[in-house]
């Protein structure tokens, strides 16, 4: 059976992925702890279209910003196609600094792909609290913000398709880690919502996101949808009140 897009473009991000860790073992030196897969290409689920290409970078200390620019300049020496998808999350060996949020370190934990590797850094696993404190906070303010931008929205601009594709979908994505404290892919996060969405989320947006995002389609004929999202962000945050509202 011949390979999917989907697929063959998983394994040119792969590629892409281990020429720039070489490139960076290189580079760094005994600063390199470790390079690896996370996200949609080590846990399932990669969009040709719509995924970005997360690797997770475990350095000795801090990373300067130069560093980083660098690490950047070398995607798009690699490929001008795959470097705008990038996204570089790193840390030290103690996990004190950067950019590497719980769930990322969750995922981390439970997924990472290998690319290059001199030493395994095995941090503490987040816990629920912990997660659902980062959830809570930025991720859930600029979500909310967009999603209501884009309910007040008169057409979708096209260089946005992505962006809505992935408001519309992160309802699901926010459930299923406010529940469980893990990172899952979009598929699972869907399925999740069949027997855990709560009271007034509209679970059948997500499935017709979900089904958008597997054809790699353009997301306008759902661009009516975008009055429901205010609907969807009041759901998540009565879930985030409710579980406040429990504690001790």
């Amino acid at each position: 059976m011949s390979a999917s897009p989907d697929e063959l473009a998983a394994t040119a991000a792969c590629d892409f992925a281990r020429t720039l860790a070489a490139r960076w073992q290189t580079a760094l030196e005994t600063q390199l702890l470790g390079v690896y897969l996370i996200g949609s290409l080590a846990h399932g689920g990669f969009s040709r279209r719509y995924s970005d290409v997360d690797i997770a970078v475990i350095t000795e200390s801090v990373l300067a910003a130069n560093a980083l620019d660098a690490m950047h300049a070398d995607a798009a020496d690699v490929s001008q196609e795959l470097a705008p998808k990038l996204s570089i999350f790193w840390t030290d060996r103690c996990f004190s600094m950067g950019r590497f949020p719980p769930l990322d370190r969750g995922d981390y934990l439970q997924h990472a792909v290998t690319l290059t590797e001199r030493e395994r850094v095995v941090p503490a696993r987040p816990t629920l609290d912990e997660v659902r404190t980062y959830l809570a906070g930025n991720p859930f303010v600029k979500w909310a913000a967009t999603a209501e931008a884009f309910a007040a929205s008169n057409a979708l601009d096209p260089k946005e398709r992505k962006s809505y594709l992935r408001t519309l979908l992160y309802p699901a994505r926010f459930v299923f880690s406010w529940m469980t404290g893990r990172i899952g892919s979009n598929d699972e996060a869907v399925a999740y919502l069949a027997d855990h969405a709560p009271l007034g989320l509209d679970v059948a947006l997500a499935d017709r996101a979900l089904a958008c995002r597997r054809q790699d389609d353009d997301p306008d004929p759902l661009f009516a949808d975008r009055t429901l999202l205010p609907r969807q962000v009041a759901a998540c945050a009565a879930l985030v009140s409710e579980s406040a509202a429990e504690r001790p």
